[in-house]
């Protein structure tokens, strides 16, 4: 048993030490500072380029999208109610956007009366839609109440960088979108509370026009591993 608890345990450590390795060469490699550029009409003139390269008035009109992330969340998101349906495990949360307070949770079909339980699983709707929301609409979001936008001149290209001071669950977050020629958004690099490496790029690629008129990407990939974004589907 002895041996048994020596080896685990040097497993344990041998393991501990390469993710700490890797970290370290990660921080190493992703330590850019957040650039500075220039705000005001020009970088807002690139923001409405990109929203009109998207489509963003046809988003506006949807009225639902559906999608999984993980394979755990699944979210039915009615945008013109201000509502999105959260389902996980035996859950379900009618999460109210703009009156959070209003949600209405439910556990094995049972409605739950306010209190410590009900509240508990509306703030992990409220926080897991704010996320998984994001990398699959990041783009329409350029032009939010409470988002800074400055045009970078990065590579020989103009970037826009996006900084949210309000809202969602971590404002202070900022994000540098990369546009082909066409102002289709293929990259961000990103500097957010809730990954400890700045300037880590994401991918967005295979762009797919929708049933609403717009188009979504069905790829994005961090560090070369995939967002496990599915069953993504908009209701006109």
């Amino acid at each position: 048993m002895k041996k048994i608890f020596r080896f685990l345990l040097k497993l344990f450590l041998g393991l501990l030490g390469f993710l700490l390795a890797a970290f370290l060469i990660l921080k190493l490699i992703y330590n850019d500072d957040i650039p500075q550029g220039t705000s005001g009409k020009p970088a807002d003139d690139l923001a409405f380029k990109i929203l009109d390269a998207i489509h963003h008035k046809e988003f506006t009109e949807a009225q639902e999208i559906h999608w999984t992330f993980r394979g755990v969340n699944r979210y039915e998101w009615k945008l013109q109610q201000n509502m999105v349906d959260v389902f996980w495990d035996n859950n379900r949360v009618s999460y109210q956007t703009q009156y959070p307070e209003i949600s209405i949770a439910f556990k094995n079909g049972v409605r739950l009366e306010r209190g410590e339980e009900r509240d508990e699983l509306v703030a992990y709707a409220a926080q897991n839609f704010n996320n998984d929301s994001f990398w699959v609409i990041a783009p329409h979001k350029i032009m939010d109440t409470g988002t800074t936008r400055e045009i970078i001149e990065e590579d020989g290209k103009q970037k826009l960088l996006v900084t949210y001071t309000s809202g969602g669950s971590t404002p202070g977050d900022s994000y540098l979108w990369e546009v082909d020629e066409n102002y289709l958004p293929i990259a961000f690099k990103m500097w957010v509370q809730i990954i400890p490496l700045d300037g880590i790029e994401a991918k967005w690629s295979d762009w797919q026009m929708t049933a609403g008129g717009f188009p979504l990407s069905r790829k994005r990939a961090l560090l070369g591993l995939e967002i496990p974004v599915t069953d993504l589907e908009v209701i006109p």
